[in-house]
């Protein structure tokens, strides 16, 4: 099972997906493949929480597959993804404008389920020496609630969801 961070990061790359931009959580371990068209590394680079409501606690709410009631336990989280942008030196510059300007638009509200897309910067285009790559740094800045439930009287918590905040 993968953490609550690297679930986000693979929602943000899926949604980004479902937008027609080409997408990806990580680069190959390996020798990259040539790359035909400009591709976006998304990342996580950083996170801070703070606890919701009273001491984290949320209160209860009824299970409707269990019909249990649930202890309800949360942080609001601040998640800073990378979304990089990364292109052969030989790249038409037009195409490489027009993936940015789709990742910009990708970027405004109501983004994901379950990340309030927030700020979003970029910088400039760069020739990365490591990579051997055209580079455009990019990042989105998202909050989401953390959601734990607890159903035991030990006090275990057995589940989590990412849960957004709409705010506008």
């Amino acid at each position: 099972m993968s953490t609550p961070m690297e679930q986000a990061v693979e929602v943000l790359c899926q949604y980004l997906q479902d937008q027609g931009l080409p997408a990806r959580t990580a680069w190959p371990a390996g020798d990259r493949p040539q790359m035909e068209t400009p591709v976006i590394s998304v990342s996580l680079r950083g996170c801070e929480s703070a606890p919701a409501g009273f001491s984290g606690y949320l209160g209860q709410r009824l299970n409707p597959d269990t019909q249990q009631w649930e202890e309800r336990y949360g942080k609001t989280v601040t998640l800073t993804f990378g979304l990089d942008l990364y292109a052969a030196p030989g790249t038409d510059p037009t195409a490489l404008e027009q993936t940015w300007a789709a990742l910009a638009q990708a970027c405004l509200p109501p983004g994901p389920k379950g990340l309030a897309p927030g700020a979003f910067s970029c910088g400039e285009t760069d020739y990365d020496q490591q990579a051997r790559l055209l580079k455009r740094p990019a990042q989105l800045v998202c909050t989401a609630l953390l959601v734990f439930s607890n159903t035991q009287e030990q006090g275990e918590f057995l589940d989590f969801e990412i849960r957004g905040e709409r705010t506008l």
